[in-house]
């Protein structure tokens, strides 16, 4: 004989199926998050260790090699009358000659000047300083208020100052 089912067991029976399958899915979760998160961490660990095992790279700085003084003989020299004194550029010339240093040119600054200067293009301080040296000028400094192309090709400026 047949016996009936009353609605109360199959909503119980269905409860209790959607329990257990919940649990298995929580489970089967939690089982594939710890497998996963297993995996990720091993790749994790492993980035890790390769950059902490990997050679520090030092920054390599390149040295500038350092040009030979140029004799007074190769140093060319532009000289400007800065003070106003008809006849100094062509004055300071001879000397700067009698020193043998090269002459470029003489003429005519564009400013006042109180003392005299040896003003110098980049890279070339140190035939400056053995200019002003050999004439007497305390004043060496790199170009202030020229440019490059004023100085005609020369290596340095001696400005005489009043």
């Amino acid at each position: 004989m047949d016996y009936p089912v009353t609605p109360n067991r199959w909503r119980t029976r269905a409860l209790l199926f959607a329990l257990v399958a919940a649990l298995e899915l929580v489970v089967l979760v939690a089982v594939g998050a710890w497998t996963a998160g297993g995996a990720l961490v091993g790749g994790v660990e492993t980035a890790a260790r390769s950059h902490e095992l990997a050679p520090v790279r030092k920054r390599v700085v390149p040295t500038a090699k350092v040009r030979p003084v140029l004799a007074p003989s190769e140093t060319s020299v532009l000289v400007l009358n800065g003070n106003g004194v008809a006849g100094a550029a062509a004055a300071t010339a001879a000397k700067v000659r009698s020193h043998e240093y090269v002459v470029s040119g003489a003429g005519n600054a564009t400013q006042h000047f109180a003392k005299s200067i040896v003003m110098y293009r980049a890279g070339f301080d140190r035939e400056a300083k053995a200019l002003g040296k050999a004439m007497g000028v305390a004043l060496v400094g790199p170009l202030d208020g020229m440019h490059e192309r004023d100085l005609m090709g020369a290596h340095v400026a001696l400005v005489v100052g009043g």
